[in-house]
């Protein structure tokens, strides 16, 4: 157990390759390898920086001292002027061009964009692997009736593929959301202490193509194609928030689907897996409860409340540039890839293994689809000589007695019901045989084909599955 509070993400839900790209390691190498890249691409343009400096700047990004960090930071009050301090140290040689025409901005931000590509791109991975797991699903089941329901009450019925597809629509838009994000991110480059470029302009005598030779070179060794047009000292804040709102689209889709499941299961219709020592309660032994699904609704809501950071962070920016975002950047954003991580491999893990009751939902078909055909059987009663009003009063009237008896705990019986009416017209089998499900779900089975016709082609290298998550 730990003495300190350490944040459940890292502890509880989110995987090791999401922990590992926010980690101080990642963050920090990468400061490093962008201060050679800076001193590698200034000396190819003619800056009187050697490739003997350049080489010992490779040699030493990942040998941070943490502890020179931490003694110089406590000194000079200044994270990264520490970290130019410590590399300095263990590269001497190059100290004297280590930030050459830099300013903060240039490691802080190229290394958040960096990090930030990177894990969208294991979110889209991620993302990719739920979606197939409900294209599978929705496949299999797509001619499966089940209950439908507006408003939670009992409506015309649908396949259970059908509604998966509805879950599977929404995913498909939020992976136009992660695409768009990943489309978008720019690299800030090295730009100066108000985006001018000014210092440039100086050690490169006003030979401005030399900068931008810089700067593209730069941007291709992370990468990159391109930078960002403009910018002040930082990169757009906008870029952040289109990539939490991508997530919290994300999170949006996941506990839309974790609700449903969780009605499902209340009706024991559909449940999500279960191990098979699984305690649901200390003290309800019985207990099977959706625990999963309603973690993932828990953690959605925490990552929507969260998005909300980004944008109140860009529409606040001051000229060109203030410090009140850094802050809030540093725990937010990661803390919001983090839950997103987390957010979809328990979705993985419910997808790959949703159990589904067939008898249960055969029952409640039964329980209410003779209400629901009434229509249809009012009509063939007609059909067959008899008076429209007489039959809907017959049927109202035997309705109201079925409901009664469900009420009291019986079993519905509206068919034997309208069978011993000698008015009606119908037999209790002729009854039945209206009674079929898939005569009331439409199209679903075909919507589904049409739909996984779409949906398949952007899952090309997804694999599904369930990950291990811990519980």
């Amino acid at each position: 157990m730990s003495e300190i509070y350490e944040s459940p993400f890292s502890k509880r839900y989110s995987s090791e390759k999401m922990q590992r790209l926010f980690s101080d390691d990642t963050r920090y190498t990468t400061w490093r390898r962008l201060w050679a890249s800076l001193a590698r691409n200034e000396m190819k343009q003619g800056l009187p920086v050697t490739q003997a400096q350049v080489d010992e700047l490779e040699a030493h990004t990942a040998d941070i001292d943490y502890g020179c960090v931490r003694r110089r930071e406590a000194e000079v009050r200044h994270d990264v002027m520490a970290h130019i301090y410590a590399y300095g140290l263990a590269a001497p040689s190059a100290a004297g061009i280590i930030h050459l025409g830099a300013t903060s901005c240039y490691v802080t931000d190229n290394a958040d964009l960096i990090i930030y590509r990177d894990a969208l791109r294991l979110i889209r991975t991620e993302l990719l692997g739920v979606m197939a797991n409900l294209c599978d699903f929705a496949e299999k089941w797509k001619a499966l009736p089940v209950p439908g329901y507006t408003h939670y009450q009992p409506a015309q019925p649908v396949t259970l593929g059908k509604r998966a597809s509805l879950w599977l629509q929404d995913f498909l838009s939020d992976l136009g959301e992660v695409d768009f994000a990943l489309s978008n991110i720019r690299f800030l480059g090295c730009r100066g202490t108000t985006g001018t470029e000014a210092s440039f302009v100086g050690l490169f005598g006003g030979d401005t193509e030399k900068i931008d030779a810089m700067n593209r070179g730069i941007a291709a060794e992370f990468g990159f194609g391109e930078c960002f047009d403009v910018c002040g000292q930082t990169y757009p804040r906008k870029t952040d928030s289109r990539i939490m709102n991508a997530l919290s689209s994300i999170a949006q889709t996941c506990c839309r689907m974790a609700c449903d499941i969780r009605l499902m299961q209340h009706d024991r219709q559909v449940e999500e897996p279960v191990e098979e020592k699984q305690i649901g309660s200390s003290a309800m032994a019985y207990k099977r409860n959706p625990m999963r699904c309603e973690r993932i609704c828990s953690l959605s809501r925490y990552l929507i409340a969260d998005a909300a950071n980004a944008p109140m962070t860009a529409s606040s920016q001051w000229l060109e540039r203030t410090l009140d975002d850094s802050a809030n950047r540093r725990i937010s954003i990661p803390e919001g890839f983090l839950c997103a991580d987390a957010v979809l491999r328990l979705a993985q893990n419910v997808t790959a293994g949703l159990r589904v009751n067939r008898k249960v939902i055969e029952k409640a078909l039964n329980d209410f689809l003779p209400f629901a055909a009434t229509e249809n059987l009012l009509m063939e009663a007609v059909k067959r000589g008899g008076d429209r009003q007489e039959l809907h009063e017959i049927i109202r009237r035997c309705s109201v007695e079925a409901s009664d008896r469900m009420k009291d705990g019986g079993d519905c019986d509206l068919t034997e019901r309208l069978a011993a009416e000698s008015g009606f017209g119908l037999s209790a089998g002729e009854i039945r045989a209206v009674l079929d499900p898939s005569l009331y779900t439409g199209r679903c089975a075909e919507q589904v084909e049409v739909f996984l016709a779409k949906v398949r082609p952007h899952l090309d290298g997804a694999s599904a599955g369930a990950p291990d998550i811990s519980l």
